[in-house]
């Protein structure tokens, strides 16, 4: 009975995690870690659920979850955003996280904006830096959304 509801618990995780890896409000990586790590302790980390993957997963999330925040960042400066693009992108993101789930890639996409285009004055170049910051959200996502995606496959692997 125990290990049933912890199977569902876990199984709830990895959806959670699956979505958290688009809504910025949800830790997507670390919920579905945590989803995979309940399955290998009922399963008693017998394969697929072994400790390596458990540790290796638990390396990807901590990457992924790092590059979640440094590729808004990334894909700003190489869209040709000043240091005030960057840091407008910062500014409009830790903004943007108290008003909705979306909130943090609009407001980051603002902040570039508004930022590039005090500094430069030029409308095209301040719409680029914001383009950089949501291409490097978007990433940031796929990144996310592949790393849950396979923890998802080791989970239902896990149960049979």
């Amino acid at each position: 009975m125990l290990e049933t509801l912890v199977i569902i618990i876990g199984g709830l995780l990895i959806i959670l995690g699956i979505a958290g890896s688009v809504l910025p409000i949800l830790p997507g990586p670390s919920l579905g870690l945590l989803g995979l790590l309940l399955l290998a302790l009922v399963n008693h980390f017998s394969p697929p659920l072994t400790p390596t993957l458990i540790a290796i997963m638990a390396i990807l999330t901590f990457v992924v979850t790092g590059l979640d925040y440094i590729t808004p960042l990334i894909g700003a400066k190489r869209y040709g955003a000043s240091k005030w693009g960057v840091w407008g992108s910062v500014a409009g993101m830790a903004i943007g996280i108290f008003i909705s789930p979306l909130g943090m890639i609009v407001g980051a996409f603002i902040g570039a904006v508004v930022a590039e285009w005090l500094v430069q004055k030029e409308r095209g170049k301040a719409l680029k830096a914001g383009w950089g910051v949501f291409i490097g959200t978007l990433f940031g996502a796929v990144l996310k959304l592949a790393v849950s995606g396979l923890m998802a496959y080791y989970y239902v692997r896990g149960l049979w």
